[in-house]
């Protein structure tokens, strides 16, 4: 997938263009490391290729599902080791079983954004810092960018230190 065209002018279109650009990245990225390779950390914080992945299928889950659309889901924070509060996976889950669920979670939020308008303001009042004002989805659509541009490229840096292999 190719960056989003500098034509696209329409916030909306803008928006959801570079979010699956960055999801599609994301898993590009991914593509042929081998099982040892997804869960063994390069970086001194720990976390590991797999973790990763899965933690943004949690964003997406937590932001949008549970936050905007006020839907109860559990678990919400299931990314997090509930002892260290680090992300984790269990050596029962496969690096397959992470992807589908990351697919699952960025189609459910997909659903919920075509079913939404920007200036929509979130049902799940109460799952954010300031109840009495929550979020629209235009500001929960640009933090849920941020974090896939901040995350994506760390997975840049992982991927350099593991094979050499750069860009985009």
């Amino acid at each position: 997938m190719t960056e989003p065209p500098d034509t696209l002018s329409d916030p909306r279109e803008l928006l959801l263009a570079y979010l699956d650009y960055y999801r599609a990245t994301l898993l590009r990225k991914l593509d042929g490391l081998s099982d040892d390779e997804l869960r063994t950390s390069r970086l001194p914080s720990g976390w590991t290729p797999l973790e990763l992945l899965k933690h943004l299928a949690f964003v997406e889950r937590r932001w949008l599902r549970w936050g905007f659309a006020g839907e109860n889901v559990d678990p919400v924070w299931g990314e997090s080791d509930p002892e260290t509060g680090k992300w984790s996976v269990g050596a029962d889950e496969s690096a397959e079983s992470i992807r589908a669920l990351f697919l699952e979670e960025c189609a459910a939020s997909r659903a919920i954004v075509s079913g939404a308008r920007l200036e929509d303001i979130a049902r799940g009042r109460d799952r954010f810092d300031s109840p009495a004002r929550p979020p629209a989805l235009s500001w929960i659509l640009f933090h849920l960018l941020q974090e896939y541009a901040r995350h994506v490229g760390q997975l840049d840096v992982v991927r350099e230190l593991l094979d050499g292999a750069t860009g985009e």
